[in-house]
This record gives structure tokens, C-alpha cells and sequence, in this order.
């Protein structure tokens, strides 16, 4: 496997700080992503680059083992235990004569101790279970209203997921056998994905509830009626009832959001009514408007 540099991949220096790379994959992921570049297959492999090199570099742990064995980070494990139980002294002092501005290459020494041969003789044969990944995946609150399948490419592999109604943002969950590959027949680590949502609706979300505010015209709120307002899946009729103030609160029940993994279950949309002020009033409206006011201060 050819050596990637993750940190040109990110166009980030060496001692960027987690920020530093949060920020550049973001606004990386945000150019190159392939809704956005729908035929562009340059673009789409940039894409899996960038959220490859994102992986390792925003856990810490992974950065430090790719700082030290570059493209055989995901082995540092491996040969840090067989160094101790071989003994490390000949490769330490060849490793010594390493131009310390180079990558390591610690392939030739991978092989010997996992499988090739080394002096003639048939190594360890020892299984090691591969390293989990994690990756983030950004999508919209929309996206998580309902059930469906999504493919994404993670270390250079498309898998296809289904993403549950509901998920939350910050949520993390297991693909369990979707991490990296184990050695000599190994079983494979795990995937751990976090959701990135993000929120482009006038709802606001809360849990399994929905908050939104609807403009309320005067004359409504004064005499009542009817008004259809939007819930996050459609159209409802409301009744308005007669002298409704501002900031009034109603409760639809089973008109919020759809609860993790609980089929048909969903929470509340609260709608809070704004009064909406008419405006460019007519000679006639004021006039009687006025008059109301008459009416008013003198009952």
C-alpha cells in the first residue's frame, strides 16, 4: 500500500490542532461532496481521501500511530507487542540510521514478524483483531425524518447503511466487522459512526419534540377561525379560538419527531402563535380602527 499524507490530503501542517483538522475536513467535505459533484469522479475520490485521513487524524491515538509507522499505523499494536516478546535491539539500531525526515517504512519488518520469513525461518503465525475506525457522517434533519438506505465510502469502501428514523446529533453507532483488517486472518475491527445533523428547517428539534412559530394575523386572533399551518410531514387545520393572545402555545400530539428505533412512535409539535401586526393600512382600516378604539376607552 502506497504511503498517503493525510496532512496534505487535509492541507493542514503537521501540527495542526484537532480545530485546526475539524475545520479543514469540513469545509473540504462540504466542496467535494459527491451530491454536490454528482459526475465528477476526481471529486469523488478526493472525497474518500478526505474522510480516510479524517478518521486517523481526529482520534488521537490513531494520529500518534500514523505519525510514528505511517501507512502501517494500523499494525503499531502488533509490532509493538512482537517487538517486546522478539526483542527489538537489531531493528532499533537499523531504525537509528533512518533519516529522521523520511516516513518509516516498516513493511519489510510487518512481513517477517506476521507471516513472512525472517532468517530463514517461518515467523509467528499469531491472529490480531484489525483496528476500529470512525468517521462522521453529516446530514440534514430532513435526512433522519424517515428510515432509509445510504451508501458511503469509509477507508476506501462503499457501505451501504440503513440510518434509522430519529437519530440525534452526536449520535455514535457500531458496524460491527466494518473496521480495518485483521492480520493473518485476524477478524476485522469495528466501525463507529458519529452523526453530524444539521438543521436547514424552521423547526427546531428538541429530543423526539418539535418547536416551531407561526405569525398569527390580527383579525384571527381576535375572532377566531381557521388556519392551516405545517407540521414536518404535511399540512394540518387548526381552529383558532376567539381572542388568542400572543405567544399562546398548543400541543399536536404525535406531530413531532419520530423516536429511535420505536416503529410508528413519534413526540409532540408545540406551536407557539406571534401576533402579526397589519401593516399599510388603508384610509377606511384606520378609520376603523379608530373607532374600535373609541369604543374601547369609552366601554
Amino acid at each position: 500500500m502506497d504511503f498517503i499524507d493525510y496532512y496534505k490530503v487535509l492541507e493542514i501542517d503537521k501540527n495542526a490542532s484537532e480545530d485546526e483538522i475539524k475545520k479543514a475536513y469540513r469545509k473540504l467535505a462540504r466542496k467535494l461532496h459527491p451530491d454536490l459533484n454528482p459526475n465528477d469522479n476526481n471529486a469523488k475520490k478526493k472525497f474518500q481521501e478526505i474522510n480516510e485521513a479524517n478518521e486517523v487524524l481526529s482520534d488521537p491515538e490513531k494520529r500518534k500511530k500514523y505519525d510514528k509507522y505511517g501507512k502501517d499505523w494500523k499494525h503499531a499494536d502488533e509490532f509493538e507487542k512482537a517487538k517486546q516478546q522478539q526483542g527489538s535491539s537489531g531493528f532499533a539500531s537499523d531504525n537509528a540510521q533512518r533519516n529522521p525526515n523520511q516516513q518509516e517504512d516498516f513493511s519489510d519488518f510487518f512481513e517477517s514478524m506476521f507471516g513472512g520469513t525472517a532468517g530463514g525461518r517461518r515467523s509467528s503465525q499469531s491472529k490480531f483483531r484489525g483496528q476500529d475506525l470512525s468517521t462522521e457522517l453529516h446530514l440534514d434533519l430532513k435526512d433522519v425524518f424517515q428510515s432509509h438506505k445510504q451508501t458511503f465510502t469509509v477507508n476506501g469502501k462503499a457501505i451501504r447503511l440503513t440510518i434509522p428514523a430519529g437519530v440525534e446529533n452526536g449520535q455514535t453507532i457500531k458496524i460491527t466487522g466494518h473496521g480495518g483488517e485483521g492480520v493473518n486472518d485476524g477478524p476485522h475491527g469495528d466501525l463507529y459512526i458519529t452523526f453530524s445533523i444539521s438543521n436547514s428547517t424552521k423547526f427546531k428539534r428538541d429530543g423526539n419534540n418539535l418547536y416551531v412559530t407561526i405569525d398569527l394575523n390580527l383579525y384571527t386572533a381576535i375572532l377566531g377561525g381557521e388556519i392551516m399551518v405545517d407540521t414536518f410531514d404535511g399540512k394540518v387545520k387548526l381552529t383558532i379560538k376567539p381572542e388568542t393572545q400572543t405567544g399562546t402555545k398548543v400541543k399536536l400530539k404525535g406531530k413531532g419527531f419520530p423516536i429511535y428505533k420505536k416503529e410508528g412512535e413519534y413526540g409532540d409539535l408545540y406551536i407557539t402563535y406571534q401576533l402579526k401586526i397589519p401593516v399599510n393600512l388603508t384610509e377606511k382600516e384606520k378609520e376603523l380602527f379608530t373607532q374600535l378604539s373609541i369604543l374601547n376607552s369609552n366601554g
